[in-house]
């Protein structure tokens, strides 16, 4: 009987552990809009994948997908992973892990449309599986969605608890001749972010990221 007891309190603790690794862990899920208006712009997100790459540690995650013309699918994911605890191990995926995105850098095709809501929706409910206490997603793009005929985005995003952080919005040609509709465009992400239970930022100097990441 003392063995089962001290059995069970090692399976307690062993479990409370994990429990207290998660909740310290990050999970970063970068998108990445490939869209013809966004799509010669992309290469300056290397900075930034490069920056995670860096400060990411054991435990933590990184999942990089592209926004294309239907983005509410796995499809679109470059890259995924979870860091090894070993240090040794969890370098050589990251290496694996850069190789990765400069063959999609090198190779990426740009798309007609722009489903932005549905890769938001992809990312959230990855996030949510992931089960890490610090949850963030990193936009690269102009924000510009434009759906396909007949794709419907009219849907709660799970985003409670989670950051979304729009990296250097790129202003669009017709912003310059009416800048309202860059204003309006920000404002109408981050109404969608923060009534879905999100918190929204928003990066124009990628050195401001190291304020961002607990």
């Amino acid at each position: 009987m003392r063995r089962i007891s001290l059995i069970l309190a090692a399976l307690l603790l062993l479990a409370a552990g994990c429990t207290d690794s998660a909740r310290h862990a990050r999970a970063v899920y970068v998108l990445l809009d490939v869209s013809e208006s966004y799509n010669t712009k992309l290469d300056t997100a290397n900075a930034a994948l490069n920056y995670l790459l860096g400060t990411l540690t054991s435990g933590d995650s990184l999942t990089v997908a592209s926004i294309d013309n239907a983005s509410f699918t796995e499809k679109d994911i470059v890259t995924k992973v979870k860091f090894d605890d070993r240090p040794s191990v969890a370098n050589e995926q990251k290496r694996a892990l850069r190789t990765q995105l400069d063959a999609f850098f090198r190779e990426r095709k740009p798309s007609t449309r722009t489903d932005v809501s549905g890769a938001m929706l992809q990312a959230a409910q990855d996030l949510n599986e992931s089960g890490a206490g610090h949850r963030y997603i990193l936009l690269f793009s102009d924000l510009d969605q434009d759906l396909p005929k007949g794709y419907k985005r009219d849907f709660r995003l799970p985003l409670d608890g989670a950051e979304v952080i729009a990296v250097d919005v790129t202003k669009l040609h017709s912003d310059n001749v009416d800048p309202q509709n860059y204003l309006d465009r920000l404002a109408h992400w981050k109404a969608v972010v923060d009534d879905n239970g999100g918190r929204w930022l928003v990066v124009n100097d990628m050195d401001r990221l190291d304020t961002v990441f607990r």
